[in-house]
Formats: C-alpha cells, structure tokens, sequence
C-alpha cells in the first residue's frame, strides 16, 4: 500500500523462526544419507608421512577417503586477486598441512555419532615442522608455508608513486600502530551442507550460505559440470555475518555424493566452527598522520600487513579496502598506503562484518585523537575542522574514493547534542580531580564506509498470481537482514497490493533466474531497487492489459494505490481490481503476462557514516572496564523499516563492541588454536552491554531511486574506535597511551601496572 515505505512494519519472518518453523539444511531430512566427518590436522605445520584408515574402514558401513581417493585439485586462489595460484588450498592434505583444522580425511558413515567415532580411528603419521603465526615474523620469511614459492608474501601493493617528504611541510606528526585482531564470525547457526545427484546426473546442493547463485557458478567447474547441472537451495540461514559461502567442506560434501551414489550430509560442530570458518581482521597497521598545530591534517601514510592465514582467500585482498577508505570523513590532501599480505600457520582470513573497512576506521580515528592531543585540542573540535564539507559532495579523496553524499559535522554534533558531551567533560573533571578509582572514559569516532563496494547488479521480478496476490524473486539473499519484510514494502508501494499479500522468493537457483547474493551491506540499494524496478514495470504491462479489459486507452489508465484498482483517470467508477484482472486473463491463459523482471546495476558505491560516542568506566585497581554507554547515529540514506534497520544497528554496536573489549582468536607460538569453543572465545552477551542510544538521520544517496545506503554493517565499523577511544581516555591521566584490543582486565590491569599505576 501507498506510504508503506518508511514504516515500522513488523518482521513477517520472524512468526516462523519464533514457532519453530525455520526450515535448516541440518533439520531437513535426507533418507538414506550418509554422513561425514571431516578428519583435522592437529598440527599448524607438519608433512604428512602416513594415513591409515584400516581400523575405520572396519565399522560397519564406513568408507574413508584421503586426497589420493578423491578426484579434486586445489580451491583456486579468486583471480581477481592476482596471486600466485600455487598458494591455493588443497581440498584434502596430502603433503602437508599448514593450518590446525586442515582436512586431511574424510569419513562417510550411516550416522553422525558413526562418523565422529571413526574419525577417531583414522591414524595419521605427521613430522612437525617449525610454525609461524605472527604476521611480523612470518614476513621475515625464515619459516616458509611454500618452499617452492620462497617467501610468505602472497600480495604486494606499494605506493604507485611514494613520496619520501609526504610529511616533510608538518608542524605536528604522530606515528603508532594499531593492530585489529583476529575475530569469529561465529554465527548462531554453524555451517551445513547436503548433496545428492539425480538419476539424471544433476546435483542438488542445500547449503547454509549468503550467496547461492554464486556458489552454484563456482561449484559447477570444480567438479566438471555445466552450471545448469547445479541446483543450489538455501533455506533459512542463521546468520553469516560474511563466513558463509562455498568453501571446501561444501564441495567435499557434493563430490563424496557424487563418488557414494548417495546423499551426502555434513553440519558443522562450533569447534569446527572456530578454527575452520574463515576469520576477519587480523590487520597490523603501522600509521603517520600529519598536520599543522591549529588542527588540521596535512597528510596520512598507512602501512598495511595483513594475516591472511594459511592460504591466501579474499582476507588478502580486504587491505584493498582498508586503503580505499583511508581518509575516512576526512579532507586529508595527501594519502600513501602500502599493502602487504602475508601467509600464516593459522585459519585463512576472509569478509567478516565490515570486511576491511572497521580496520580503517579503528586506525584512522586513533591517529586523529593522538593527533588532537599533540594539538592540545578537544578531539570533538579537530573532527570539525577536518570534516569534508557538506557541500563538496560527491567528493573524491586522495586515496581514490569517490564519495556520493554526507553531513558528517552535522552527525557528530547531533550525538554530542544528545549525549551531553559537555556535561560528561564536566564530570570526568570533577572525577579526576577527586581521584576516584573509578576513572571515566569518554571517547568518539566519526566515520564512513562503502557498501556495494563493487557496484555490482541485482536481479529482481514481481509477478502476479491467479488470486491477485503478488510474489517478489530476488537474487539478494536473507541471514537474518528482514528481507521479506523490506522488500515486500517496497513492492506494496508501489503496486498497491497488502503487504501481507505479497511473498518474496529467494534462495533457489532453479526458481530465481540469477544473483549475486548477500554481503557487503547491498541488499537494498540493489536488490531492493531492482524489485521496486520490476514491480513499476509490472504496473505499467497491468495498465495495458487492464485497458483491454475496460475498453480504454492505455495511456489514460492509472493505478489508485489505496484500493489496488486500475481506472480510468477521472473516472474511478468503471474499475479493475489485481485480483479481477489476474482471473480474467488466467482464464485466458494469459496470466504470464502479469510478470516483470529487471537488474540494477548501481553506477557506483554508496558510502553511509556516523558518529558515535562511548562512555566507559574503568577500575584503576582491577583493569575491568564496563560500558556505561553508547550513543550512536549511523547514517544509511532513506531508511525503508526503521525497526529493521534499528536491529541491523543494535548488531553491528553488539559486534563492535565485542572487538574493542571481549573477542580475540589466538594462537600460541606453535599454532594450536587458543579459542576452539566458545568457554575460550570471549563473546559478549546483553547483560555486558547498555541500552544503546540511537540518534536517527537520513541523508538520502543520488546513486539509486530508493536514496537507500547500506545499513547492516556500520554500527561495526563506528563503535569499535569509539570504546577503544573512551578505554584510552579513562586511562590517560596514567600514562597510557597505547593499548591492544581487546582493551578490558588483564590487559587494561598490565598497561596500568606499566605506567607505574
């Protein structure tokens, strides 16, 4: 219906996710299928000299296969990456393994249970080798991955034109280093994955994934078949957060059906989960930001050294993005970064919620509060006086963004508005001059990411059925963003029909013609767009095969959106509702022609930004830090549901926050993985976080009709340099200037103890 667009229209997907009623790859049956359990390398870095499956072979019904029985190669390298194709990863170990977690076997059995206990009989004989898992170490390439390559660097991307005085004209440097550590994507809903091959050859895959007509593309070439061989279905999905899409296991899983002639099903443990989906971040950022001493910045150089784990996956390449980001809401005139890539004994790196763009953010925003205190500056005021301004848009930074709208001094001054920053300063004062134990923290972060980094297109259909109802086709793809909610009202909208008359379809790629998926916060600049597309074309081929109906020219048709009824202009009487028009010419076996489909193709990237401001308490006697509050605005153009999007918001805070002070993946010196369950991996839940403080603004793109951004991903990339800021701030009266992520106890407690506390 008309004016639907803006509401706060309840999810409608979430009665049966509430009831029960979610439909799961690991709760869908199979009859008949086998299951497999994959057999993991305990080792970061070893040769493998024997397997023996013998003992595991010898329970009823199992079969083993190692890398010598299956018919795979390599998961090649992306080749937009430009890397060395001999960094790819096998899909089963047969040499060596370079990672904790690599799959060295795998086992089919008639159960679950069946297949985990022969894993345990698969004896595997393995000579360790010396491990490197610090990406500083590992780039002195004393301890090699790949011999035969002879370095770890898998990507190398200097300056194209580096400039040895870049800094030379400034009355104020800071240097530092930020490193943004390891994190899980950790969905709630670990991976999983069921194969079979029909009698005709075609396979049909399910998998939990946020991108399934792009798997079906990348799986068909691996195992020999024509695209139109692979039918990929993805059900409901339980979060992805960016760890779900093709990966090994999936295309294990299809070929062990393949070779069985059975089905074939795998679901994942959360230990697998921990050390075998990709991780994020794990970027060491080494920083010179430079300027005069009234505030404004002159000049940035970033260098980049990225841990991209065992072998090189798009964790390689998201420095690519951190550098396109590097001048953030900033009018700095000169940018040089520097981006090196380098190969670990760990877990691959790969998109985790922000992908790239939280780990410009995080270095950006501390230089400028370094920078701010070299200055003797408020941080609020050296934000102001660098700020692109409001009227410079589009803009395009010297580090080759080119950004479509924005009112980031606008933003900042509206949270400091509705925080009471001045009051807080005041407070903080008063607190330090008492000497309370409890020291207050106060910290900011202003920021701007990209979404649709790729510009890439979207497909989108609207058609109508016998009864009048509409369904909606989308190639965007759901882990939780609210899709058939956002969508259905933009489509009810425009063609006036209820909302809860319309369906959106997605998932499968045999009823969905094409896609590109989820990720990267697109969904509805271009998923959205293209269903609003075809849904106004839909209205115009209605109006014409309405007409016919009613004798009229078509030209002289309108829709009234309230009643969802064509007419005549000016003459409401002689009227044709949806419902009345999809009968007739169903009758007619015409009702193929109430159907429109279309791609958006954006021009260029959007980029949404924000401010927000964290206030924390730190125990000088303890190191606990806790978060008092977060104020936060994040500016996602027109915003289609506000409480979807409020949602997307309260994640992404939940998932920055959890960077800045809880979540960590390590490894030791010898690579075994520090955080394989979740008693080790430090996620917070609502009872370590405040109510947030959400700060609305809409600053509408240029870059498509809807003047949409992207939402799901911002409130990461604001929030984690907030309460790092806020941790420090607390902290500066003693001493502190730097401090690691995650920045709470023990680590807070050391820092302190250092600094003479």
């Amino acid at each position: 219906m008309p004016g639907l667009v803006g509401q706060r229209v309840r999810r409608r997907e979430d009665r049966r996710f509430l009831t029960g009623k979610g439909q799961y790859v690991h709760n869908l049956p199979f009859p008949g299928a086998l299951h497999v359990a994959f057999v993991r390398s305990p080792w970061a870095h070893a040769r493998i000299e024997a397997i023996d499956a013998a003992a595991a072979r010898e329970l009823p019904g199992t079969q083993v296969f190692t890398a010598a029985d299956v018919g795979l190669t390599v998961n090649p390298v992306p080749p937009f990456m430009q890397v060395d194709p001999r960094f790819s990863r096998p899909f089963l170990a047969s040499d060596k393994v370079r990672f904790a977690g690599e799959i060295v076997a795998a086992v089919l059995s008639p159960s679950p249970e069946q297949s985990v206990d022969a894993t345990e009989l698969v004896e595997v004989e393995y000579e360790p080798l010396a491990a490197v898992t610090d990406v500083v170490e590992a780039a002195r390439d004393e301890v090699l991955l790949f011999a035969d390559i002879g370095t770890n660097v898998c990507l190398r991307r200097p300056p194209a034109d580096a400039d040895p005085r870049l800094l030379a004209d400034c009355e104020v440097v800071v240097r530092g280093t930020h490193f943004s550590q390891r994190l899980a994507a950790c969905p709630l809903e670990p991976r999983a994955t069921a194969a079979r091959f029909g009698d005709d050859g075609r396979l049909e895959l399910w998998l939990s994934t946020q991108t399934p007509h792009q798997d079906k593309q990348e799986l068909a070439p691996l195992l020999g078949l024509e695209p139109d061989q692979v039918r990929v279905i993805a059900p409901d999905v339980g979060g992805g957060f960016g760890g779900k899409g093709l990966d090994v296991e999936d295309v294990l899983v299809a070929w062990l059906a393949r070779a069985t002639g059975k089905p074939v099903r795998w679901s994942e443990t959360r230990s697998e989960d921990l050390v075998a989906m990709h991780h994020g971040r794990g970027q060491r950022v080494e920083f010179e930001l430079g300027g005069g001493r009234d505030g404004r910045v002159r000049a940035l150089r970033v260098g980049i050294l990225q841990d991209a784990g065992a072998y090189p996956t798009v964790g390689a390449f998201l420095p690519s993005l951190t550098a396109m980001m590097a001048s953030g809401v900033y009018a700095i005139p000169r940018i040089e970064v520097d981006i090196t890539s380098i190969v670990t004994n760990t877990t691959s790196t790969g998109a985790v919620r922000g992908a790239g763009r939280p780990e410009a953010t995080q270095m950006l925003e501390r230089a400028i509060d370094a920078f701010a205190r070299e200055c003797s500056l408020d941080p609020a005021e050296v934000r102001r006086r660098n700020f692109i301004a409001p009227g410079a848009f589009p803009y395009t930074t010297a580090a080759g963004a080119r950004y479509d709208s924005g009112d980031y001094g606008r933003a900042l001054d509206k949270v400091l508005d509705s925080a009471g920053y001045e009051q807080l300063r005041a407070e903080q004062a008063a607190r330090r001059r008492n000497g309370d134990a409890l020291a207050l923290g106060i910290g900011l972060s202003a920021y701007v990411e990209v979404t649709n980094g790729l510009a890439e297109a979207e497909f989108g259909a609207v058609e109508i059925t016998a009864d009048g109802d509409a369904l909606v086709k989308t190639g965007s793809f759901s882990q939780g963003q609210g899709h058939e909610t956002t969508f259905a009202q933009i489509a009810s909208d425009r063609l006036g029909i209820p909302v809860e008359r319309i369906t959106v379809v997605k998932g499968d790629t045999d009823v969905v013609a094409r896609g590109t998926g989820t990720f990267g916060s697109k969904s509805t600049q271009i998923g959205g767009v293209a269903a609003a597309r075809a849904a106004e074309d839909l209205v115009e081929q209605a109006k014409r095969l309405a007409a016919e109906e009613l004798e009229a020219s078509p030209d002289d048709m309108v829709l009234d959106l309230e009643r969802g009824r064509f007419h005549v202009a000016g003459s409401p009487t002689a009227a044709i509702s949806w419902a009345e028009l999809a009968a007739r010419l169903r009758d007619h076996d015409r009702l193929a022609e109430l159907s429109a489909e279309t791609d958006f193709a954006a021009e260029q990237p959007t980029f949404p930004f924000g401010a927000h401001l964290a206030v924390v308490e730190v125990d000088t006697e303890t190191g606990g830090v806790e978060l008092k509050r977060m104020v936060a605005l994040d500016d996602a153009g027109r915003i289609i549901n506000p409480m979807i999007a409020e949602g997307q918001v309260h994640g992404g805070l939940a998932a920055g926050i959890a960077q800045a002070l809880f979540e960590e993946v390590s490894y030791d010196e010898d690579g075994n993985p520090q955080n394989s369950s979740l008693v080790t991996y430090a996620m917070p839940a609502a009872t370590e976080l405040p109510s947030f403080e959400l700060v609305p603004m809409e600053t509408p793109t240029p870059v498509n009709p809807l003047g949409a951004k992207g939402i799901g991903e911002s409130g990461t990339i604001g929030a984690t340099p907030a309460v790092l800021a806020a941790v420090l701030d607390a902290l500066a009266p003693y001493g502190v200037r730097d401090l690691e992520m995650p920045a709470n106890g023990e680590r807070v407690w050391r820092a302190l103890r250092d600094a003479g506390k």
